[in-house]
């Protein structure tokens, strides 16, 4: 049984890299700007924390250090794209705040802790979520860690593998008990499925009939009758 899942779970993968091609997530020219995506795009689409990101940049404060040294009420203004915006500039502050307190600023020695413990560490900052957290260890950390979102919650569901009642560990656990712990795996699956959700799997009017895991699909088979 436990060896099915796991080929069921490799299957869906390398159906939606043959319909997708790899994603070469996560967009970013360095762990800075990755961090700093992660928090913005908390409620919102890429396209809109490419503004603020763009914004951003353009004042010269791109950077966990720029941030650090920057007031709320100079930072939300730039990043009004992204929704929640005074909310999502005390986050960024209450990141920085707690990275130059904790680990001078530095990435590098941040990341260089063992993953779970960061992950508790991470989690105690004011603002951040499991899913920022995760996405934050694995796109700016290259950390072995599967990053759960909507997307996969919804779709995991239609497909009859997961539970109504799973919360957010029981779906991670779900696919790092079933697949490779292979950062680039962890790194496409999500992307994968994040691209999948958004042009087919949607949570009104799902595109049943177009979706490359039609076959797979509990939810696409009842969708018909």
């Amino acid at each position: 049984m436990e060896g099915e899942k796991i080929a069921l779970v490799a299957d869906i993968y390398y159906r939606l890299c043959d319909k997708f091609g790899d994603q070469y997530w996560w967009p970013g020219d360095s762990a800075e700007e990755v961090v700093i995506g992660a928090i913005l795009t908390q409620s919102v689409s890429w396209k809109n924390v490419e503004v603020a990101i763009s914004k951003l940049r353009n004042q010269g404060l791109l950077s966990l250090q720029a941030l650090h040294q920057t007031d709320v009420s100079v930072l939300a203004p730039l990043i009004k794209s992204t929704r929640f915006y005074n909310e999502k500039a005390r986050k960024l502050k209450n990141f920085t705040s707690w990275i130059f307190n904790s680990y001078g600023g530095s990435l590098d020695s941040m990341f260089s802790r063992e993953t779970w413990k960061l992950r508790q560490e991470l989690l105690t900052v004011k603002g951040l979520g499991e899913e920022t957290v995760d996405s934050i260890l694995l796109y700016a950390g290259n950390k072995s860690i599967f990053v759960v979102d909507a997307y996969t919650m919804r779709i995991f569901q239609r497909l009859g593998l997961a539970e109504e009642t799973w919360v957010y560990r029981d779906y991670q656990g779900f696919f790092m008990n079933n697949l490779q712990p292979e950062l680039r795996i962890y790194n496409d699956y999500h992307a994968q499925i994040v691209r999948l959700g958004h042009l087919f799997c949607r949570k009104k009017k799902p595109l049943c009939i177009e979706c490359p895991l039609q076959q797979l699909c509990n939810f696409a088979h009842l969708s018909r009758y």
